[in-house]
């Protein structure tokens, strides 16, 4: 389990990746999205996650461009995920949108890339993409998004490549306990996009008990339930104070009646589409 801003879960090919990151999921471009990255790098933040449909690679890039320079480290200090589109999986597609997000972040290499969506009849030719980045070596790891254990299956039945993450929707109100064991039992990590709900657990009484019995936020505790049940995570904040608090999640920890409790919240209930019932 993670125990400092910087620590590292081995991923199954051997590349380390931090436990904790930044989202910038909705943030444009622009001032604010370069000062959100730069910030949380210089604040010890070692992983930033964006995407092709963010819409704001090139700022996110300039933001790491920064934060690199002000807090004195290299391009190798820190961990890059991207993921392609679902207007670009196919085969050729996925490749020119790798190199499209390259361009746009100004990086020589991703550390992550991703699988944004399971479209159906096309994810596939985009993983052969994905595969034949990997084996290049133009990206260090290769993974998947919102994929269900059925999607999960369908593709691990033709790959030479497994994905190393899945990255889904995950906070106290859709646990996803079944899609997270089968993640385990086949090495995946699992990773959460939108860990705070977009706000919406902030009010809820038990969350609320527990941050007051801590002395912490409910987001901070929402978000060491999280590296607690061993699922990387990657909160959304532009506020500097925010960025600060998010990660001020080492410093304690929840007992087995928390977690329980925490875990007694879930509805199945979903702020985000549904992978299998989501219009592309």
């Amino acid at each position: 389990m993670s125990n400092h801003l910087q620590d590292t879960v081995t991923l199954h090919n051997g590349v380390k990746m931090p436990w904790f990151g930044l989202g910038v999921f909705k943030v444009e471009e622009g001032p604010e999205l370069v000062n959100a990255v730069k910030t949380a790098i210089v604040k010890g933040y070692r992983s930033i996650d964006t995407a092709a449909i963010y819409g704001n690679e090139e700022g996110v890039g300039e933001g790491i461009r920064q934060g690199l320079k002000e807090a004195g480290l290299s391009r190798e200090d820190i961990f890059v995920t991207s993921k392609v589109w679902n207007a670009d999986l196919g085969y050729e597609e996925t490749l020119a949108a790798y190199e499209t997000s390259l361009q746009k972040l100004g990086l020589e290499y991703l550390d992550l890339y991703l699988i944004h969506w399971p479209v159906e009849g096309k994810y596939k030719a985009a993983w052969k993409a994905l595969e034949t980045l990997y084996k290049e070596e133009k990206v260090r790891a290769v993974g998947v998004s919102n994929f269900q254990i059925h999607h999960l299956e369908d593709l691990m039945k033709d790959t030479d490549v497994k994905p190393v993450i899945n990255q889904v929707e995950y906070h106290p109100r859709l646990t996803q306990k079944e899609l997270h064991a089968f993640c385990q039992k086949h090495d995946i990590q699992l990773e959460a996009w939108s860990p705070l709900m977009q706000g919406e657990l902030l009010d809820n009484d038990v969350l609320k008990e527990i941050a007051e019995k801590h002395g912490k936020s409910v987001a901070q505790i929402i978000l060491r339930w999280d590296l607690q049940n061993g699922v990387v995570t990657i909160p959304k904040s532009t506020k500097e104070h925010r960025i600060v608090e998010n990660s001020s999640v080492f410093d304690f920890e929840l007992d087995a009646e928390d977690v329980s409790k925490i875990d007694g919240l879930n509805q199945n209930h979903r702020v985000g589409p549904d992978p299998d019932n989501f219009d592309f």
